[in-house]
């Protein structure tokens, strides 16, 4: 396994007394039909210190007539700093952390997301509601005039679901988040299997790594959060319009010609009944509109979003 490796690497990196003493007993090893080796056959080239690291290691493993290495093509990989196909995936996801914690916004996303903070005080203040919608309303009023407006909110999920789907594909990683996933999958897989051969000091070894990983979560959560940001920064104002035509909150007027809605297993409403609990008719209609444009987008234009670590 990877973990004899990784033992013989611990031992000899900046000790070359520890590289020598691995050596020799590798050497005596390989000369010994069965493959083992006794205090007396290397006592005059190690100390008895040096025999008791690789036996409290677990490098040196109890055999019939002496003791044997836990692992001969593992400790060579340790000591050439050549990983073993066993230990490259630790290797890798060593470099994947080095990634995602690399990962950084620029000065525009983090001023996207200002804006985005100010835009959501227009849920609450009417102020900055009515400027906002009459600002929208310069573009999409004429619209509203022109079709129902059922149809209007279709065409607004369509353009949101679209430039959501662009959005997220350009600025979400999804690669990263892969790698970032395979290594909480490998590192669990090693601290089961540790727990099942009851060694302590690779579950050691495994913790710290799982308690480094936990700082990376920040990371993961910017890289996914990112092009949330400029989504929202695009798609509050529409929500802003479609509160102000509609004429939700106190003494609000509606802007906008309305006609009752028809919902699926719920028949006619009004647009702001409210159908699923306290969510209002206009609400259902457009998560609905935008869910189902959202996912013929996706196949059309052959998006994944799920995370892939192909590369790792």
């Amino acid at each position: 396994m990877a973990r004899t490796e990784q033992k013989v690497r611990d031992l000899v990196d900046g000790d070359a007394d520890m590289r020598e003493a691995v050596e020799t007993v590798l050497s005596h090893v390989d000369d010994d039909a069965d493959g083992e080796v006794t205090w007396v056959d290397v006592k005059g080239d190690l100390t008895s210190g040096q025999w008791g690291r690789l036996i409290e290691r677990g490098v040196l493993v109890e055999g019939d007539a002496g003791f044997r290495l836990a692992d001969t093509e593992e400790v060579r990989a340790g000591l050439n700093g050549s990983p073993s196909s066993a230990s490259s995936s630790t290797a890798s996801s060593s470099g994947d952390d080095e990634e995602i914690e690399g990962t950084s916004w620029s000065k525009y996303d983090k001023g996207a997301a200002v804006v985005t903070v100010a835009l959501f005080a227009g849920y609450s203040w009417a102020p900055l509601r009515n400027l906002i919608g009459g600002a929208m309303d310069v573009a999409l009023g004429p619209l509203a005039d022109l079709m129902p407006f059922y149809a209007v909110v279709m065409i607004l999920a369509l353009a949101t679901g679209l430039y959501s789907t662009l959005l997220q594909a350009n600025l979400m990683d999804t690669e990263k988040m892969g790698k970032y996933q395979q290594r909480m999958k490998d590192m669990q897989e090693r601290r089961k299997q540790a727990k099942e051969e009851g060694d302590d000091e690779e579950l050691d070894r495994i913790q710290e790594e799982q308690m480094e990983a936990m700082g990376d979560n920040l990371g993961m959560f910017k890289e996914q959060f990112r092009p949330m940001v400029w989504i929202m920064l695009l798609t509050i104002p529409v929500f802003l319009w479609m509160y102000w035509g509609i004429g939700i909150g106190p003494n609000a007027e509606t802007h906008v010609p309305l006609q009752n809605l028809v919902l699926p297993l719920m028949g006619e409403v009004a647009w702001t009944d409210q159908v699923l609990g306290p969510i209002q008719a206009w609400i259902v209609w457009y998560f609905l509109c935008s869910m189902g444009f959202t996912q013929i987008i996706r196949k059309g234009l052959n998006i994944d979003m799920t995370p892939s670590a192909s590369a790792s």
